[in-house]
């Protein structure tokens, strides 16, 4: 009986081996006298082994044209995650303060209403020229120069500068510029210089040269013109 088994088992080892032989010798029979013109008639083991070394060559491919990128991509994103977090963290905090930031905010506006509140329209500019030749007549000087000059246009305000010439005693002049600081209107002087009216005058009047400037708003209109002119510069550019 075990001499039987034996036998059998001998039998389909020798059977299998030669199956595989066969078939292995089917498979090279394929893959013989290809025409690399005529794929669509070769066998279907070249015609697998063909698909598959094709679907590997467009995995690299894709990888390499496309993926790569893709890659560097997303390395690019994430080295801005570390910025992104502490922005992220910045606007939490602000986020937490915003009722004291809107009440800064608020005394801030109204600072600066004040502010334009000082500055003189365009109708009132008379005036206030009016205002600072009188602050120096009252005083006992006397203008020998009261010159208003060009407006200088800012984006919002303009500013007018005005040349004088004034005689006087010393106190007279550091009266008239405390007058001047104490005009409801902003006005402020600049390149101060005191000498005196006459080399050999011995009656203590000196001469006053200075730079007086005061501000306005501008209309709206001027503003919208300012604006025009400040486009046109930079399209020219």
């Amino acid at each position: 009986m075990m001499l039987l088994l034996r036998q059998g088992r001998a039998d389909m080892a020798s059977k299998a081996q030669f199956d595989l032989n066969t078939w292995g010798r089917e498979v090279a029979e394929q893959f013989r006298g290809l025409n690399p013109n005529e794929p669509g008639q070769w066998p279907p083991l070249p015609k697998l082994a063909s698909f598959t070394v094709a679907a590997v060559i467009a995995i690299v491919l894709g990888y390499v044209l496309v993926l790569s990128d893709e890659q560097a991509i997303l390395e690019g994103e994430a080295a801005k995650e570390p910025q992104l977090q502490a922005d992220f963290k910045n606007k939490v905090a602000q986020a937490v303060n915003l009722p004291e930031l809107r009440k800064q905010k608020s005394q801030v506006e109204e600072y600066v209403t004040q502010l334009e509140k000082q500055l003189p329209g365009k109708a009132e500019m008379d005036a206030l020229l009016s205002d600072i030749n009188q602050s120096g007549v009252g005083r006992g000087l006397q203008f020998e120069l009261f010159r208003p000059n060009s407006e200088i246009v800012k984006d919002y305000y303009a500013e007018q500068p005005i040349s004088l010439r004034i005689a006087g005693r010393y106190h007279d002049f550091g009266s008239f510029a405390a007058d001047i600081s104490n005009l409801s209107r902003i006005v402020t002087l600049h390149n101060l210089q005191v000498f005196p009216q006459a080399a050999k005058d011995v009656g203590g009047i000196l001469v006053l040269e200075a730079t007086a400037r005061t501000y306005r708003y501008l209309d709206p209109s001027e503003v919208l013109a300012q604006q025009k002119t400040r486009s046109g510069t930079g399209a020219k550019k």
